[in-house]
């Protein structure tokens, strides 16, 4: 009773929960946070320091006893606890301005494909924990691509490819349902490691991982360029352990990232091949949607196309997919009720 009465001052929420960065919308002010998912924890005292970009911030640069944990690893809860605080600390925000006692929202979650009972209760509880009075699961590739306006509850199939910076996920849905599904353990941050092993192999250097990150978005592709782009990789020698840097060209970083897009590709041709006749006809009709982060990697679109025979499309504004998918299931509720993944807590 007490949390119907609350949940009536409470703002609904639909969260994307990601591995690298969470983001929560809101039905009257829209994507309300678009943060990382990361808190900063003083192992002396279990004090929580900073969440999000504040502990972002602080990430690799901290003394001993202050450490940046993302309680998130491939899609799914790592760290119960440390979860349930950043949940708790990202609804407060949210409702901090209306002066909320106590706020109680329905929360729409997203959650990754082939997540087992026992890290679906994980989401269950550390939403409720958090504050949440209910929490409704859907699967994350059904809300990106609910969020890239797919018809998916009609009878006709669309293929969505979601590189999130935790999992890729590779779903034909149809009927508001997933048909056939990938999940990879490979995701834009694979591929920033991929560049910090290529540092490390070829130049016997070592990179910080947002040094990897940054290079992979100013000049990473999937295929070549019209015109060659440099920048500087800095970093520390492996050899005499003193600061350098180099200059290093889209070529070389095309190398490094071809591996994982090589996996990417061929997972897709995996799941066609798994897909019934007649809902491979309507993607060979409709095409491929890519959704995520990693859809913004130059010429993505263009491999895939040329490896499948299928067009490729990149959703509008690819990062925020799943949450405005979210949105959209609290904007519409009975029209969407039918798609959510059941309960853990059944």
């Amino acid at each position: 009773m007490l949390n119907k009465i609350l949940g009536k001052f409470s703002k609904d929420l639909g969260i994307d929960l990601g591995s690298s960065s969470t983001l929560v919308i809101t039905n009257e002010k829209g994507i309300v946070i678009n943060e990382p998912s990361v808190v900063a924890v003083n192992t002396r005292t279990d004090e929580i320091l900073a969440v999000g970009i504040d502990a972002s911030k602080m990430s690799g640069k901290t003394p001993a006893h202050i450490i940046a944990i993302h309680p998130l690893e491939h899609g799914v809860i790592s760290d119960f606890e440390i979860a349930e605080k950043m949940l708790k600390y990202f609804i407060d925000k949210v409702h901090a301005e209306n002066f909320s006692f106590l706020p109680r929202p329905r929360v729409v979650i997203g959650i990754p494909s082939d997540i087992t009972e026992v890290e679906k209760k994980a989401v269950e509880d550390a939403t409720k924990t958090a504050g949440a009075r209910e929490v409704l699961l859907v699967d994350t590739a059904l809300a990106s691509a609910i969020g890239a306006r797919l018809p998916v509850l009609d009878a006709t199939a669309n293929m969505i490819v979601d590189i999130g910076g935790g999992t890729t996920e590779i779903v034909v849905v149809s009927l508001g349902g997933v048909v056939t599904w990938k999940n990879l353990r490979l995701s834009g941050g694979s591929l920033d490691q991929d560049i910090l092993q290529y540092a490390r192999d070829e130049f016997n250097m070592l990179i910080g991982e947002q040094v990897a990150e940054n290079i992979k978005k100013l000049i990473g592709s999937a295929t070549p360029l019209a015109e060659e782009m440099k920048i500087q990789m800095r970093g520390r020698d492996l050899v005499n352990g003193l600061p350098k840097e180099i200059i290093v060209n889209d070529g070389q970083i095309r190398e490094a990232l071809a591996r994982g897009i090589y996996q990417i590709i061929e997972n897709i041709k995996a799941t066609l091949e798994m897909t019934p006749p007649e809902l491979v006809a309507d993607i060979y009709e409709r095409g491929i949607t890519l959704t995520g982060g990693g859809a913004l990697l130059r010429g993505l679109d263009v491999e895939i196309a040329r490896a499948t025979k299928i067009p490729v499309h990149i959703a509008d504004d690819p990062l925020t997919c799943v949450v405005r998918g979210t949105g959209k299931i609290l904007e519409d509720y009975d029209a969407y009720k039918n798609i959510f993944t059941p309960s853990a807590s059944n």
